[in-house]
């Protein structure tokens, strides 16, 4: 985010105007929705941030509702890129902690998801549109972890969870779950997340390595590009190899936990950084008596 930059709650008219026009610049002339959809009636119940930079320019706004929907979005469009959209977010997600609003959700254009997951929200549903525009809902659970049903919904959380890494994950697995962590959306953001120039190194823990001989699955692949950003070992003591279950988690309070590998439903958090740091010393501990994955030399790892 650009030092002089201030993002502040709309609190009079001249602001609020400076908004609409952004909206109307970016969601009527560039995207074309129609004005009477742009402005609805819950313009005047909601929440309202500006962004300005250090001369009063106005280049980004979003708005709150009062059952936590984040929305209009917009920013300029010669600014994009430099970190504005990520700081109405954080600003209109303060404001709903203030008010007690503990699930936030919204509904993301598909250029924008990767934004939103950035700060904890989870693809919830199919597509959906809006005035002609596909979006997929998103919801963000504050401090509270919610259930992961399905192949889709372990998808999703996974997502979220490696797109809000900051420079850590760790992933415990019997054999690399086939369907989730060779899932095209999981490996693009795993392959997001090692290329991200942060110094950033995702830590995997097999339980059976032998079974990923009989050929390099795409996460092995990914690791073998990108080595600096990945390390893998294999547990190496009885006790270790009787866990049943498996992990991700990553350094920013999100988490993907099953209690049993073979069975897809568990339950996830993005914003439980205390339980996150639990998973994480667990994960560790083990880690320091496992072994280099040697079954995976032959690939070159």
């Amino acid at each position: 985010m650009p030092a002089s930059l201030r993002v502040f709650p709309i609190a009079n008219d001249a602001d609020m105007a400076a908004a609409q026009a952004l909206r109307e610049q970016v969601f009527v002339l560039e995207q074309g929705v129609p004005a009477a959809l742009e402005r609805d009636a819950l313009d005047a119940q909601c929440r309202h941030v500006l962004a300005v930079e250090a001369d009063g320019t106005a280049v980004g706004t979003g708005r709150l509702t009062p059952d936590g929907r984040i929305g209009r979005l917009a920013v300029r469009a010669d600014r994009r890129g430099r970190g504005i959209g990520d700081a109405l977010l954080r600003t209109l997600l303060e404001m709903a902690q203030a008010e007690g609003l503990t699930r936030t959700h919204l509904h993301a254009q598909l250029h924008a998801m990767d934004l939103y997951a950035r700060h904890g929200f989870v693809t919830d549903g199919p597509p959906v549109f809006e005035a002609g525009i596909e979006h997929r809902a998103m919801h963000r659970h504050a401090q509270a972890a919610f259930a992961v049903e399905d192949l889709a919904a372990a998808v999703a959380a996974s997502v979220t969870v490696i797109l809000s890494a900051r420079r850590g994950l760790w992933l415990r697995s019997h054999d690399l779950d086939p369907g989730l962590y060779d899932h095209p959306e999981v490996l693009r953001a795993l392959q997001q997340f090692a290329t991200a120039g942060r110094g950033g190194i995702a830590r995997i823990l097999l339980q059976d390595a032998a079974a990923l001989r009989t050929g390099p699955p795409p996460l092995v692949a990914l690791a073998q590009r990108l080595p600096s950003a990945f390390a893998i070992r294999e547990v190496d003591t009885a006790p270790d190899r009787s866990f049943a279950g498996a992990w991700l988690v990553n350094d920013a309070g999100g988490f993907v936990v099953r209690p049993l590998a073979h069975r897809i439903q568990g339950e996830a958090a993005t914003t439980l950084p205390g339980r996150a740091r639990r998973v994480v010393q667990a994960f560790e501990t083990v880690w320091e008596r496992s072994r280099p994955a040697t079954e995976l030399r032959a690939l070159g790892l």
